[in-house]
């Protein structure tokens, strides 16, 4: 029988470290002593958003296959990670404006707001618009429409509660996914009785919830970040910077668990 394991692999070799240490490429001449700091936290969100889609897609399946215990894991470790996100912008607030502002200029047109993979979080979360990815580069925004065109998390989550027996309407779970989801009266009404009568299904629904305040935490330690370190400037890449960035709080994605607080 031949032996399926590599004798030759190392920590080194299957983690491909020595590449991955290779991508950071300062542009500042020194180069400035932050912009390392700068760039490893924005790579490893890029890691983290790659590994939010993996868990996303997973928790979608399970959703939908009826698999509550596997989904409550899933989504446990989703909310984990926005926690970690969330944390690492205590690590970019230690970089002053000055020492920001030292590395700036050279990055020239980049922006965060070109970043793919967020957008294709947004997309798994229910985002449907034209804004979210026309200034993408045209395979990215093909692969974005491919998240579109499918079942977000909420859609998914929807049929699960159709399947534990709560009457979801038909014009929502029949509607072409690609088009966004409103808020509705009759899946309120469904989710009050689910979480009245069913523990389980009803721990699901406040995952999702922990996961909708963790996007929103997100965002608002983003934009406070933003505004310590550059005030009202405008943000690199021409975005309006602090004002763009403040006008997506306080927009929860999955509305009517928020909606039904008021009604138990």
């Amino acid at each position: 029988m031949s032996d399926q394991y590599d004798s030759a692999l190392t920590y080194t070799s299957y983690l491909q470290v020595n590449e991955l240490l290779a991508l950071q490429k300062p542009l500042s001449d020194g180069p400035e002593h932050d912009e390392l700091l700068f760039i490893i936290i924005h790579q490893t969100y890029e890691l983290w958003f790659k590994q939010l889609l993996h868990e996303f897609v997973a928790a979608g399946k399970a959703l939908e296959a009826g698999n509550s215990h596997y989904a409550l894991a899933l989504l446990g470790r989703i909310r984990t990670i926005m926690k970690v996100c969330v944390t690492q912008v205590d690590i970019l607030e230690t970089m002053t404006p000055l020492q920001f502002n030292a590395f700036r200029d050279y990055l020239s047109s980049s922006s965060g707001f070109q970043s793919a993979q967020f957008r294709k979080v947004e997309a798994t979360l229910g985002r449907r618009d034209n804004k979210m990815s026309g200034h993408l580069p045209p395979e990215m925004q093909a692969e974005i429409k491919t998240i579109t065109d499918a079942n977000s998390i909420w859609d998914s989550f929807l049929v699960y509660v159709s399947s534990r027996g709560f009457s979801i309407p038909d014009t929502v779970l029949d509607r072409s996914p690609a088009i966004a989801y409103e808020s509705n009266q009759e899946v309120q009404d469904a989710l009050l009785d689910l979480h009245r009568t069913d523990a389980e299904a009803a721990m699901v629904a406040e995952r999702l919830l922990d996961i909708d305040e963790g996007i929103q935490e997100w965002r608002y330690r983003h934009v406070k970040m933003v505004e310590r370190t550059i005030g009202a400037k405008m943000g690199t890449g021409g975005s309006s910077g602090v004002q763009y960035l403040a006008s997506t709080l306080f927009n929860p994605v999955f509305k009517d668990l928020w909606e039904i607080r008021s009604r138990f």
